[in-house]
């Protein structure tokens, strides 16, 4: 018989460059992303524990293992730092009128 490949094994590997790459945004979209592929992950486990013999690309799939979970603790630690930043500002409210300010100085309109 034929090995076939995993399912989901590019898309979580996709979804994790993704999140490496949104990382530098807030964290939210990396841990979104991140948690998606890791999602994949388990999924393409899952089957390939009940039959092992019918897949051939189970290497790729701990690579995207590791790589959504670099990617998840990633953006979970930028959106710690973020979170952490807007509070050190003095809050919600100090952190847009700083921003206000900035755009201000930059001349953007609103």
């Amino acid at each position: 018989m034929e090995q076939q490949k995993l399912p989901n094994v590019t898309i979580a590997i996709v979804l994790a460059i993704l999140s490496y790459v949104c990382c530098c945004m807030s964290g939210i979209p990396a841990v979104i992303m991140s948690g998606i592929g890791l999602f994949l992950v388990k999924k393409d486990e899952k089957t390939f524990m009940e039959n092992p013999e019918l897949y051939s690309n189970h290497s790729q799939l701990k690579t995207a293992k590791i790589l959504t979970i670099i990617g998840l603790v990633l953006g979970i630690l930028y959106l710690c730092y973020t979170i952490y930043a807007i509070q050190s500002m003095g809050g919600w409210d100090a952190y847009m009128e700083k921003t206000q300010e900035i755009m201000e100085q930059f001349g953007v309109e609103e």
